[in-house]
């Protein structure tokens, strides 16, 4: 057997990175983690975005749905996360009426399908829902076990539900099931999210993208994580340095080598090479867990590829005097309690797609708002909570990657700026800039990041915030299910190196699945030795 370091070097000190380390510590084995950020967490952080403000945002992921609550209690995790009394709203063109999902008042929302000439969407919203609770309840509890097969789920869920969800285009499904341009335009957003597709995506990528938004947990629900996304992490964090793995920040890993010696589990042992308070150093591991996209690693291993990964995404940041007044009657408080749908219309999201298809950015731009703040009021200062501000997170849908260059990206972001708030601008009474509150230096508190934006400074390529486009959460009855990774959906190709974060199939969002299975992985093999 080879000498070694350590049991597992983990390249990536994100959530997924985290919980990897986690469980394999808590298994006994030792583990490092190195991160090239000073702060843990990788997209799963909470920032004070603006200087002077106090507020800790979450600054790149802001909602949790699919982190099962199996890894928080394996783990024993201080993570609480608090559910939004409503649903979504979505305000109609002309902007006199809206349709408000209300969680706990079916028939408020009854009234609301109502108020937008779409009585007969009420009945078709429960049960299109309760056929994807039903997936959920089916689907969810096998993401952290080894893959089932494209059979077996096929078996699981029956014909209708496949046929419905996972053979033909979401788009098509979401048509037959409601009449409302609008109602259908609110449930195909989550098809959408971070997924550049046509309404029409023959290819199902929107498909894939909206099953992973409705079954986490079994209910779909997603909710806010209390004291910021900063605070799942840092729990994970502790847990993880008091099961005994060693987290280094401020480490950037420059390479990882070859397998010295034969590639037996024993003898995969693999240098990490790595660089910290600019002395470069090196760490050998019976195993190596990736926490990052594939073209990173491949750079890693010295084979730089080129790749058409890209996100679709522009994410701002706000800071708020106060909630904005709404051309609709419906209260502020209501509408921003759970995802504010802007110009996602059905037939507006298809047209959005077909703009920046022709390299435009789209007009009007599909825009959903979330105010964190509502609901966890905690990631507020005290003197900003007694004012009444409050925090704004935008997601705009349809902005691919590919309509932005490196040279221009300044451009680009402040375009997509403007076009953000003027979306929004669309349906208040007031402009939201004059809500702006402003930073110690007296500039207004918006912080735009665009796809090239985030590959920057997370490393996600193309901006992706998924790693790459998402699979299925099953495999293809062909494919090879004989070896610890190929059961567990982390398998890179070479001995010894898994990935453990959303390049790992069932990876993407805050979940911990990555970083749970490939971890799953490890102990398996190493039983074998």
């Amino acid at each position: 057997m080879q000498s070694y370091d350590v049991d597992v070097a983990i390249i990536g000190g994100g959530h997924n990175g985290l919980v990897a380390a986690a469980y394999l510590a808590k298994a006994g084995k030792s583990v490092v983690v190195l991160e090239q950020h000073d702060v843990l967490g990788g997209a799963a952080i909470s920032a004070q975005a603006f200087e002077g403000v106090d507020a800790k945002l979450s600054r790149y992921s802001y909602l949790v749905s699919l982190l099962p609550r199996r890894i928080i209690d394996d783990l024993g995790l201080d993570v609480e996360t608090a559910p939004r009394r409503f649903g979504s709203f979505t305000p109609a063109p002309d902007g006199k009426a809206g349709l408000l999902i209300d969680k706990i008042d079916a028939a408020a929302t009854e009234q609301s399908f109502e108020s937008i000439g779409a009585s007969s969407d009420f009945a078709a919203w429960n049960a299109f829902y309760a056929k994807t609770e039903t997936i959920a309840q089916l689907l969810f509890p096998s993401v952290l076990e080894p893959l089932k097969t494209e059979s077996d789920v096929r078996k699981l869920l029956g014909p209708e539900l496949w046929d419905e969800f996972f053979t033909r285009p979401i788009g098509e499904t979401i048509a037959d099931s409601f009449e409302s341009d609008l109602v259908r335009g609110a449930v195909m957003t989550d098809a959408l999210i971070g997924t550049f597709a046509s309404n029409h995506d023959g290819e199902l990528d929107a498909n894939k993208c909206f099953l992973y938004h409705v079954i986490g947990n079994q209910t779909g629900e997603w909710n806010i994580p209390v004291g910021g996304m900063g605070a799942v992490t840092r729990s994970m964090a502790l847990r993880a340095r008091e099961l005994g793995a060693e987290l280094k920040p401020s480490c950037e890993v420059l390479s990882v080598g070859d397998v010295d010696g034969d590639t037996e589990p024993e003898g995969a042992v693999r240098t990490v090479t790595y660089r910290q308070d600019g002395h470069t150093q090196s760490v050998s591991a019976r195993f190596v867990l990736a926490n990052v996209a594939r073209p990173v690693l491949e750079s890693l291993r010295g084979r730089p590829s080129v790749h058409t990964i890209e996100g679709a995404q522009v994410k701002v940041n706000m800071m708020l005097q106060r909630l904005p007044k709404l051309k609709t009657d419906t209260d502020p408080v209501a509408a921003f309690g759970g995802t504010f749908h802007i110009n996602e219309g059905f037939t507006q999201l298809q047209a959005a797609f077909e703009q920046a298809t022709r390299g435009e950015i789209p007009n009007p731009l599909p825009c959903e708002i979330y105010c964190h703040s509502l609901t966890d009021p905690t990631i507020l200062g005290e003197t900003l909570r007694e004012s009444g501000a409050q925090t704004l997170t935008v997601f705009a849908l349809q902005t691919p990657h590919s309509l932005l260059r490196e040279t221009d990206n300044d451009v680009m972001r402040q375009k997509l700026e403007d076009a953000v708030v003027d979306s929004i601008n669309s349906v208040l009474s007031e402009d939201i800039r004059n809500l702006l509150l402003v930073d110690a230096h007296g500039n207004p508190c918006i912080e735009t990041k665009t796809t090239l934006d985030l590959e920057h400074a997370l490393g996600l390529p193309g901006g992706n915030i998924f790693h790459a486009p998402l699979s299925w959460p099953f495999v293809s009855d062909e494919s090879p299910l004989s070896t610890p990774a190929e059961r567990w959906g982390v398998d890179s190709g070479e001995p010894g190196l898994f990935f453990c974060g959303s390049t790992a199939r069932r990876g993407g969002a805050v979940s911990g699945i990555g970083g749970h299975n490939a971890a799953m992985a490890v102990l398996e093999l190493d039983g074998w030795s």
